[in-house]
């Protein structure tokens, strides 16, 4: 039987401050999906599959790779602002009942539906730049992506605020999390081994910057659940997911426009 006493104190002073932040990050969010809309070109990635060419073991030079379809880089950085400028707006104004009732639960459905839909966009981005294409993989990297970020989702559903903490899905969601990276890292590793040539240097300045940004989200919720310091407050928590949202997702943005989308217009 769930408990109608609030695991965390949520006074209205502290919930008008957090809606006025996410209002905040709302803005900023949709300024920079809108400036990438408006400011990229028809640049494409390519999906892509292979076919074998003949029966299970038949020789891998005979297959041939299709291309599948292609999607604009641009509309796809913009989107993952776009979606979390739209959750940011949900909690702020039309949700905001619920979104306090989540967090005096110590919980915020909205954070992981979004993350599952935004996160998962950015790592299959940054996968296809560092030359992963194959459909399937690209397929497997957003499922262990989303399992991720449900591990994350579970882990506050099971978890009360001051109550022992059961680890359990914060270990499995690492685990899936660490898959995409593993997968992206392998395909670099195989392209330098085969051909001494890796990704050009902004890719390599992506996947440094966000993969470490990536784990400050683990950290974040190690932290809350350990109690530590100020991370003993289920807000501050709260508080830092908006802010490292804001950042990985600025950050991705804006290295691939700078790199990508301008560089290809001349």
């Amino acid at each position: 039987m769930v408990s109608d006493q609030p695991a965390v104190t949520v006074s209205d002073d502290e919930f008008r401050k957090l809606r006025i932040m996410n209002v905040a990050l709302a803005v900023l969010h949709l300024a920079s999906g809108v400036a990438m809309l408006v400011f990229s070109n028809g640049f494409e990635m390519a999906v892509s599959s292979f076919g074998i060419g003949g029966p299970p073991g038949t020789d891998p030079e005979t297959g041939t790779v299709t291309t599948v379809f292609s999607y604009p880089l641009g509309p796809a950085v913009a989107a993952f602002a776009l979606l979390s400028a739209l959750f940011h707006f949900l909690v702020a104004v039309p949700a905001a009942g619920a979104y306090r009732r989540d967090l005096e639960r110590g919980q915020n459905r909205f954070r992981w539906v979004e993350y599952s839909l935004s996160a998962t966009l950015m790592i299959v981005i940054i996968a296809t730049i560092t030359g992963i294409s194959d459909m399937a993989a690209l397929i497997a990297i957003a499922a262990a992506n989303i399992a991720m970020i449900l591990f994350g989702w579970v882990m506050e559903v099971v978890n009360k605020p001051g109550e022992p903490v059961w680890w359990a899905p914060f270990w499995f969601g690492c685990i899936a999390g660490a898959a995409p990276w593993i997968a992206i890292a392998a395909t670099i590793g195989y392209n330098l081994n085969r051909t001494d040539e890796g990704p050009p240097g902004f890719v390599w300045g992506i996947l440094a910057s966000i993969f470490v940004l990536f784990n400050c989200f683990a950290v974040n919720q190690w932290l809350q659940y350990r109690g530590v310091g100020k991370w003993s407050d289920y807000l501050v928590g709260e508080r830092t997911y908006g802010v490292l949202s804001l950042v990985a997702k600025t950050a991705l943005a804006w290295q691939i426009f700078a790199n990508v989308l301008i560089d290809q217009t001349g």
